[in-house]
């Protein structure tokens, strides 16, 4: 009898760090896939994660990747040998929050790179040679032109842009402020130009990622010291108190301010309630982003893939040996960095 399959992973053990294992790689139950990873990209809630020390219990994290399908159980989403992404929640498909569309909040919620090494699901992470995708997870066929470093992200930070943009409404003609320049913010500069935006305004810290935004469509940049005018609709995207209280004193009259990233802080947010209430302001929360925006966030990418340098967002890759320091250190000028498997 041949021996089971093995995958190496690098899983994250709280004050422990990183540890390069061997795991098994299961045979797909019905509706499972498992995906050989080929490129998998560190964002900014991954190395929080893997700053806190003190989180139980132990994982393979990594939620943003691409991969393609070594094995596929029956009635599964994809078959052998698609190239595929997928998004980062997998609902129950009952509760009445998923009935209702809202699967990023289902009662009983599993999430890609976030479940523990010891329970059911220990292979659910895309810092790993390969990842099995349950039965539920929502799956997308990537084009061949879309190449890894484009695509990876789609089911992270393009999804989230697709979601922050279906919160805002008609986009056509309005001045839009997007504050925070990194994967998000940069992605969703792009997807306001191409909704028809009039202005994009993008404010950043760093001069470097200022000038990103130039490609990515931005009409204008500005840093902290700056005071970027008067827009329709703010896009806080950066994790920072102090950047939502900007935004919201930024808004016109009927102005929208929709707020993403909620978990980057835990701090509070002053504002004034007065000016909400007379200039007529709204104020929208964005947590993640919904299945369906998966599709968008392909296609999307698909179709804009020689208007924007998507290359340039995401550093070179480097082996699964140097993912601890990748989590450790903070993105430079690319705002995501990347592991190939």
């Amino acid at each position: 009898m041949s021996a089971a399959p093995t995958t190496l992973a690098a899983v994250w053990r709280g004050a422990d760090g990183i540890r390069i294992e061997e795991l098994p790689v299961p045979a797909p139950r019905p509706g499972e896939l498992v995906v050989e990873i080929d490129l998998a990209t560190v964002s900014g809630d991954d190395r929080r994660t893997a700053s806190d020390a003190h989180r139980a219990p132990a994982a393979v994290l990594g939620h943003e990747a691409v991969g393609r399908v070594v094995a596929a159980g029956v009635g599964a989403p994809a078959t052998e040998g698609d190239r595929v992404v997928w998004a980062p929640s997998v609902g129950c498909g009952m509760c009445d929050r998923c009935r209702h569309g809202r699967v990023a909040r289902c009662r009983k919620l599993r999430e890609i790179g976030r479940e523990p090494i010891d329970g059911p699901w220990p292979l659910s992470g895309a810092y790993a040679r390969h990842i099995l995708l349950p039965s539920g997870a929502t799956v997308e066929r990537v084009p061949d032109e879309l190449c890894d470093a484009v695509a990876a992200p789609a089911g992270g930070a393009t999804a989230t842009a697709m979601a922050v943009r279906e919160a805002s409404g008609d986009l056509t003609g309005l001045r839009v402020l997007v504050c925070g320049a990194g994967m998000l913010g940069l992605t969703a500069t792009a997807v306001a130009r191409e909704s028809g935006a009039s202005e994009v305004v993008v404010l950043d810290t760093d001069a470097s990622r200022r000038s990103l935004a130039l490609a990515f469509g931005a009409t204008a940049v500005a840093g902290p010291r700056d005071r970027p005018g008067e827009a329709d609709l703010a896009w806080q995207l950066s994790g920072a108190a102090e950047a939502a209280s900007g935004a919201l004193a930024a808004l016109a009259i009927g102005g929208r301010l929709v707020l993403a990233r909620a978990g980057a802080t835990s701090a509070a947010v002053p504002f004034d309630l007065d000016r909400v209430v007379r200039r007529g302001l709204a104020i929208t929360g964005v947590l993640g982003s919904e299945p369906r925006h998966l599709r968008e966030a392909v296609a999307f990418l698909a179709s804009t893939r020689t208007r924007y340098p998507w290359e340039r967002l995401v550093a070179p890759a480097m082996g699964l040996e140097h993912l601890a320091l990748l989590l450790a250190q903070p993105a430079s000028v690319a705002p995501r960095t990347a592991i190939a498997p």
